[in-house]
Formats: structure tokens, sequence, C-alpha cells
């Protein structure tokens, strides 16, 4: 028996199945407060960027979307111990600003690095010798009291807190981290050392070759390490640099002669060697999600075997080719399996988990080194990092 199928009956079914469906939204990364923010916060020595953006927000990678600079301070775009946190409305939106109290001291000279506040306000000066003038002129008896002219005081850059905490990370800001095959063949290496010794250690003299510049007196050597190595496509981003020691140059020729300054492992002829490079100031930039929609994977975990947690360094496979720049923050997600269907026996891939957030705090071309800031379960080499 034959039916009719009326193509307007098939058309409105089909339009009535599609809006009945329920649609499942996909995750929203807006910004939210914290339930239990406070509306104030005295900042205390120890504290880093990422510990007060977590005290107020969600997603302390929002904090560039509320943080309102106050340019009536010096130095407004870093935060001091002592300094006060405000969470202010303005316009139903959340803000949140600095106050910072100067404190009466001894007026001193100005030094590099440092900016100058006049005490006995609420309000800085501009950064700056020359925007910054010293207030000048005789002191002033009134009665039996001497008025005392403005003072300065010397506040060091220096004292900033950092993005995060410094200890963590100081090793990995000027060590090589990442190396290319280019690199490796352009860089000076251990030829031998002296009285023919293969086997160097602390105060070890030996001769290098391929130095460089005589200008260059301090070098780190390492040992070409594992592949950094894509899990999903096999591609191969560099190598890990593994940190031996460090040595001193005493003179430089076509076989300079140096010594071993430090030791971390032993040193054999052929290691290769870097020059220090100068140590960079403290992380000290924001929080933030990448402008653009970056995606990669995990490649190492330094001093890790198969899973890692919390404050642990990973290599990740994007770099400032695409974008990526120190404090961004990504989202880490444990990468789905290759699993066997039990009832039909055919494979399918189960999704991915979010499992972490990642802070990105040096960059290379393809390749850059991140610290777990936050960790809801174990990770493995090969987990999806991605814009948050």
């Amino acid at each position: 028996m034959s039916r009719n199928h009326n193509p307007l009956i098939i058309a409105l079914t089909l339009f009535l199945g599609i809006m009945l469906t329920p649609v499942v939204p996909a995750r929203a990364d807006v910004l939210e407060l914290q339930p239990d923010h406070p509306d104030r916060y005295v900042v205390v020595p120890g504290d880093t960027l990422w510990d007060i953006a977590t005290r107020f927000l969600k997603s302390p990678w929002h904090w560039p979307k509320i943080w309102k600079i106050n340019e009536q301070i010096a130095n407004p775009h870093l935060i001091y111990p002592g300094d006060v946190i405000l969470l202010r409305w303005v316009d139903g939106q959340p803000q949140l600003t600095v106050l910072r109290k100067e404190q009466p001291t001894q007026a001193v000279d100005e030094e590099p690095g440092q900016v100058t506040v006049v005490e006995g306000t609420d309000e800085g000066i501009t950064v700056g010798t020359e925007e910054a003038p010293t207030p000048t002129g005789p002191r002033k008896t009134i009665g039996n009291r001497e008025k005392l002219r403005p003072r300065v005081r010397s506040s060091s850059i220096d004292s900033a807190i950092p993005t995060i905490r410094p200890e963590v990370i100081a090793p990995f800001l000027t060590r090589p981290l990442a190396v290319t095959d280019d690199l490796l063949d352009d860089a000076g290496y251990v030829g031998i050392g002296l009285d023919g010794r293969r086997t160097l250690g602390d105060k070890s003299l030996f001769y290098a070759r391929g130095l460089k510049s005589k200008d260059d007196k301090y070098y780190y050597i390492f040992r070409k390490g594992a592949p950094l190595r894509s899990k999903s496509s096999g591609k191969v981003y560099g190598y890990e640099a593994h940190y031996l020691g460090d040595a001193q140059l005493i003179t430089f020729g076509k076989e300079s002669k140096l010594v071993v300054s430090s030791v971390a492992e032993e040193i054999t002829p052929g290691d290769r060697l870097l020059p220090v490079e100068k140590a960079p100031p403290l992380p000290r930039y924001q929080p933030r999600a990448p402008d653009n929609k970056i995606k990669g994977e995990i490649l190492l975990a330094k001093n890790s075997v198969s899973e890692f947690g919390p404050l642990a360094i990973v290599a990740i496979s994007v770099g400032s080719q695409q974008g990526l720049e120190k404090g961004h923050v990504l989202r880490i997600w444990r990468a789905g399996v290759k699993v066997r269907d039990p009832i039909n026996q055919s494979f399918f891939k189960t999704p991915n988990e979010e499992s972490g957030i990642l802070l990105v705090f040096k960059v290379f071309k393809e390749v850059s080194y991140g610290l777990v800031m936050r960790s809801d379960g174990p990770m493995q080499v090969g987990d999806v990092v991605e814009t948050p």
C-alpha cells in the first residue's frame, strides 16, 4: 500500500524538529567576579598579580578588562606592597584601581630605575626626573614649629610585585630551553680538557672551539636533548637544551680557554656553548587572553616523565609566529583518546576535557614555554592548549 508524502508536511516536520532540538550553548568566556571577592585588598610582600587577580576574578586573564590605571600616581602600571586595590562600580560594570598612600621619609637622590613621589599627599607625580622636579626652598618657622619643605620618597621599580612567582621560572628565563639544528650548528662546543681530560667537572679548565666573540665572557654548557615532537602530527619543532653547567672565558681564540664555574651534570667533548643572556626583568606583564584564536599542544614537560600538574613548566607548539606573547593565558584540554565501541567494535575518539590553565612566560618563533597555573587533573604530553 503506497502513501502520499506531502512535501509541505515533511518540510514543516523537519523545521519543528530542528526548533525543538535542545541547543547546548558554547562556553562563554565572560568576565565574572569571584562570589567571595573583597571590596578592597591591601597588597602584601610575596603577592603576585596572578594571586590578586584570582581573588577578584573567576578568570584571572580578564584582568586588563577590569583594571583602571590611576594616572595620578607614579608608575601606575605597577603594584607595590602596601597598595590598596579597590573594587568599584562604574555604569554598572566592575572596575579595579589602586590607591597608594605615600609615607613621609627623608629626601633622597634619584637613582636609575626609581620614581619619585611627593610626601604628604595621596597622589603621586609622573615617572621621570624631568617631569618630577624635586621641590626646593628654605625651611620656614611658624611659632616654635618648623615647617619642612615637601620631601620625596624613592620607589624602586624592582620592588613592584611580579606577575608570577619568580623563583619558579627564574632558572628558565636566561638558560637555553629550545634549540634548533641551525642554532646547534652555529654554537661553540667543548673541545677537550687540559691535559687531554675528557670528563669535566667543577673548576675544570678546557679548550673550546667555535666561539664567536671575545666580548662574551660567560657561557651556558648544554647538550642536545629530547626532540620537541608533536604527538599528533609527528612534526619536530626543535630540541630540548639539556643544561649541564656554566663556564667563564679566560682567553679567546681559535681554541679558546675556559673554566667550568658550576656544574649540574658531567661535561664531555662535543657539548655545546651559548653566551649567557642578560638577565631579563622579573615578569611584570598583565595576564590576558590572546586576541586571536590560538591552538597547539603540549610537547614536553620539564623534569616530568608522564603526568604533571600545577607549577609544571611545559613547552607548547605555538609561538610568536602565531601571535603568542609573554603573559598570554591558554586553556589546557586533556586530549581525547581513541577507544573501541563495546557494542559494534568500531573505534571512536572521546571528547577533550578541560584540565587546567597555562601562563606563557617565554616565547620563540614556533615554540613557547609556560607555567601551569591551575590543574583540574593530571596532564600529559599531547594535551591541547588554546585561547580561552
